[in-house]
């Protein structure tokens, strides 16, 4: 794998800037008293414990070749607020995008982040967000709708899970050890990697992950290179210290974490997620459809949640989503909102009539004879998505 420097920003126009109560400057240029307040914030508030908040998120998303440029907010006397972000055209949105499940600033508790500042005063017409950290009351006038954001508690492992888990999730995880007998007898011994470091191993989830994006006619995320890159990056965060020399800090609890399932040759499942001290991100899970009867998805999981101990992890986010599998397995669940935070009322009233129009679109749809068949394609649909993905 090759490495690419960051690509040049044509014209961001955040780097550099000092607005009220703001600077606004380029990842590459913050000082370590910044990088310093920005762990020493994230470490004050158990809210920011999942690993996108993490400083060394956005110095790999930097390195992969993707700009990030980080507002950094202050009352006069010290640091309250950073926030990691990218440009995309004339639209900002938080750094990682499309493939951040948490996003927003990191702020001191209580101390909004002045995020219409950021806005108002530069040349970006619009700061997006679709899975920010509910709770930031300054993004309240800008969010247009929350959604459920499922975790599994695996504090004590399998045991400790079982106990806490629902009876929907009990049962996959029985079927899941009875699947896991079958693939022994029929495919050879089931071994599993809980966190391997093994670049070919990566490279073969992305191949199956690209493989499933084009058998689904879903958009190939790792068609940009720097996402691959990315993934890379990560997974040696643990092994080399370029992050730890980028972010001024210990990174020795950040980075990808890579899973494998395997049937004697055959690979059944992979997952890379992202980690930080006892939070991992189940983030990009793929499995191979010539095994999709074994349930691999389900396998896999319950293999995670019994190392869990072993790798010192308390809890792990499976991200937005309403998919079935993930309401079998959830022990809780946060909310993430989704909106836009934009410069002038027109722009504000000219989204919101986009926004009432689609969801109009829908409750027609809803409300017409059609509705019994298109809530059956979704479930058909709903179902493929899972037999190609499992759990994700």
């Amino acid at each position: 794998m090759t490495h690419s420097r960051p690509r040049a920003d044509p014209g961001l126009h955040l780097t550099g800037l000092r607005l009220s109560g703001l600077r606004l400057t380029g990842f590459d240029a913050l000082s370590a008293a910044d990088l310093s307040a920005w762990h020493a914030l994230r470490a004050a508030d158990a809210r920011y414990d999942s690993p996108y908040f993490h400083p060394a998120f956005a110095a790999a998303v930097h390195a992969s070749g993707r700009p990030v440029t980080v507002a950094v907010a202050s009352d006069g006397k010290q640091t309250t607020g950073v926030f990691a972000l990218q440009r995309h055209g004339s639209v900002a949105r938080p750094v990682g995008w499309p493939g951040a499940d948490f996003q927003g600033p990191v702020t001191a508790a209580g101390t909004p982040f002045p995020v219409r500042s950021l806005v108002s005063g530069t040349r970006v017409r619009a700061l997006e967000f679709d899975h920010l950290l509910d709770g930031s009351p300054e993004f309240a006038p800008w969010t247009e709708s929350r959604r459920p954001s499922p975790f599994l508690d695996v504090s004590g492992g399998l045991d400790g899970y079982l106990g806490r888990a629902s009876r929907s999730g009990r049962d996959n995880m029985s079927q899941a050890r009875r699947r896991t007998r079958k693939a022994e007898r029929t495919l050879g011994p089931v071994t599993f990697e809980a966190d391997t470091f093994a670049p070919a191993a990566l490279d073969e989830l992305i191949e199956l992950k690209r493989g499933q994006y084009a058998a689904t006619n879903a958009r190939d995320h790792f068609a940009d290179p720097s996402r691959r890159d990315l993934l890379h990056l990560l997974l040696r965060a643990r092994k080399d210290d370029t992050l730890r020399r980028h972010t001024q800090g210990d990174t020795d609890d950040f980075g990808g974490v890579l899973s494998v399932v395997r049937a004697g040759p055959h690979l059944l499942a992979a997952h890379f997620g992202l980690r930080s001290a006892g939070v991992l991100h189940w983030w990009f899970p793929v499995y191979d459809p010539a095994h999709a009867a074994y349930a691999p998805g389900w396998i896999l999981l319950r293999e995670l949640v019994a190392a869990a101990p072993e790798l010192g992890v308390t809890r792990i986010d499976l991200g937005r989503g309403e998919d079935e599998y993930k309401r079998r397995a959830k022990t809780g669940e946060t909310y993430v909102c989704q909106g836009a935070v934009l410069r002038g009322p027109v722009a504000r009233a000219v989204r919101r009539v986009r926004t009432t129009a689609a969801g109009t679109a829908r409750d027609t749809l809803r409300d017409t004879r059609l509705a019994p068949a298109l809530r059956r394609a979704r479930r058909a649909l709903e179902t493929a998505r899972q037999r190609e993905d499992g759990p994700r």
